[in-house]
């Protein structure tokens, strides 16, 4: 006997409802601030590997 289609849209429902409800206790980042520390980090490494060359 096949398996009921609907049980996945509704366990897909559940697990959106999830994901998109927001915990007051999280913290919220920048995403500007993601973005120049990614760049700060990538200007660190590569001035690192200028100055010691392996």
């Amino acid at each position: 006997m096949p398996k009921k289609k609907s049980e996945g849209f509704q366990s897909a429902a559940g697990l959106i409802r999830y994901f998109e409800s927001e915990d007051e206790k999280a913290i919220k980042i920048n995403p500007w601030f993601v973005i120049g520390m990614a760049i700060a980090l990538v200007v660190l490494v590569e001035l690192l590997r200028s100055l010691f060359p392996t």
